[in-house]
């Protein structure tokens, strides 16, 4: 997938339309076939009992209801800017559009440390000897590093690294298949729900952390702008991409279910890895367990890595338009990186898991995993709540015949389902929101400061200079009506 970008014959600067559905559909796949199961499988398990993989096949339709507002959308406006735009589309409002933004910013802080956390407990299987914050520190200062040295890196380890991730669930299936055309497999495991509660709101629990491994699917509307025929390409590519790493995902939680089982499940911080440690297959089981180890902290290092990526470029855009302090658009001279808001951005990961460790380490009785885990999907359930919500809004505007349309009762099914899982989570984790409050309070100061510095800057100026900041000081969704705006890409 190429960022490169094409001169046009007025001078503007726009992005080469590049990716093919069949690149996109592979790329839609890797983003959401992240880390998320190898991390939070366990957690998944001890809140719904064998029938866990019904929450992931829950979590994945959710979640494709939602992708299909995306996909709308992305046809209607084919812009890198994603939700944010889509909310300023639909409803004009410039605070909202930053709010979204900010809520997508600190959704990838929170991730970022519950992967973190995940990457140190596989990494304690291999080396049991640094202490897992002291391991969690180091995994985001490598990946820093890695982004610091340059996007291309970034996005050539990425994409090897895909290929790594989705080798460790292909053998993790090839397991639970060995393990059945042994005879040994008890299938009423598939159909127990060991919890205290009803099995309905069992189910809706193990959704709400599920729900965690289907992100990523939002990432992909800013290439919207990069796709050949966006109109044809992105529907099919979204939905199909979705679909079959939901399938995957099904795939591999009934073998782990069926293999291992879900008390044993919740009980390891390396869940997966106690599927292999099973023993079923004929090979030795000291290679497959380091094999495993290593393929699963490939694959946590690889959705970090997106996280890590994504998280100064925000920062870097939000700067641009005066949204936060201009700092933050700063690139290095010969590396061109955004390494201020990089260096930014791995200070609050990190501020994030010594508090969470602190916490744990006092009693909080907190799992710090699923804790972060929630945060991240109580920010981005209400971004998803939004853009369906944005979808109804512009129905019938900016239409064509080449614009997807969305089925309108499954969107109203996705905005209830994104409504019920958000009020449960918030319900079930009311602390949660004090975590969310805190990290979106990080961008509301980031703004303040930079409205005490304009107003130092206008008083200064004069009011001649006041007007040109106010009129420059446009919303990265907001682009002119008739001469959109040169992007410049990091």
């Amino acid at each position: 997938m190429s960022d490169a970008t094409t001169d046009r014959a007025d001078g503007d600067v726009e992005l080469n339309r590049s990716i093919t559905g069949r690149l996109l559909f592979f790329y839609v796949l890797g983003d959401v076939l992240g880390s998320g199961i190898y991390v939070l499988i366990g957690t998944v398990a001890g809140e719904v009992g064998g029938a866990f993989w019904i929450a992931f096949a829950v979590g994945v339709s959710v979640a494709a209801i939602t992708g299909l507002a995306y996909a709308e959308l992305a046809t209607k406006y084919p812009k890198a800017a994603g939700a944010a735009l889509y909310l300023y589309k639909a409803f004009g409002n410039r605070p909202l559009a930053f709010l979204v933004t900010v809520s997508f910013l600190s959704a990838s802080f929170a991730a970022a440390g519950s992967l973190a956390v995940g990457f140190a407990n596989y990494f304690l299987e291999l080396w049991d000897v640094p202490p897992g914050l002291l391991v969690a520190l180091l995994f985001l200062l490598m990946l820093s590093i890695i982004n610091f040295i340059g996007i291309t890196e970034s996005v050539v380890i990425n994409m090897l690294m895909t290929l790594v991730e989705i080798s460790g669930l292909v053998i993790v299936t090839v397991i639970g298949i060995w393990y059945v055309a042994q005879g040994d497999a008890d299938f009423s495991r598939l159909v127990e729900f060991e919890t205290s509660t009803t099995p309905i709101f069992a189910i809706v629990g193990g959704v709400a952390l599920a729900f965690f491994a289907m992100t990523g699917f939002e990432n992909v509307a800013n290439v919207a702008e990069e796709t050949i025929d966006p109109q044809r390409n992105f529907p099919r590519a979204l939905i199909g991409g979705m679909i079959a790493a939901g399938f995957i995902y099904v795939l591999v939680a009934m073998t782990a279910s069926l293999v291992v089982g879900a008390k044993d499940l919740a009980g390891s911080d390396a869940a997966l890895l106690e599927v292999v440690k099973a023993d079923i297959i004929p090979i030795p089981l000291g290679f497959m367990t380091t094999l495993f180890a290593v393929i699963a902290c490939i694959a946590i290092t690889n959705t970090t890595l997106v996280a890590v990526v994504t998280q100064p470029r925000i920062l870097y855009g939000m700067a641009r338009e005066d949204v936060v302090p201009g700092v933050f658009a700063k690139l290095h001279p010969s590396r061109r990186s955004p390494w201020v808001g990089l260096i930014f951005s791995a200070l609050v990961v990190a501020t994030l898991l010594v508090i969470g460790t602190l916490v744990v380490e006092a009693g909080g009785g907190i799992d710090l995993i699923a804790r972060l885990a929630t945060v991240t999907v109580v920010l981005l359930l209400f971004i998803y709540f939004l853009v369906i919500l944005a979808a109804l809004k512009l129905t019938g505007q900016d239409e064509s015949e080449q614009t997807f349309t969305a089925p309108r009762p499954l969107l109203y099914v996705g905005l209830l389902g994104n409504v019920m899982l958000l009020v449960y989570v918030v319900v079930d984790d009311p602390t949660s929101v004090i975590w969310c409050a805190g990290l979106l309070a990080v961008g509301g100061v980031l703004f303040l400061v930079e409205q005490v510095i304009r107003s130092r800057r206008a008083a200064t100026a004069g009011p001649a200079t006041e007007t040109s900041d106010q009129t420059s000081n446009q919303s990265p969704a907001e682009p002119p009506a008739e001469q959109p705006k040169p992007t410049e890409e990091p």
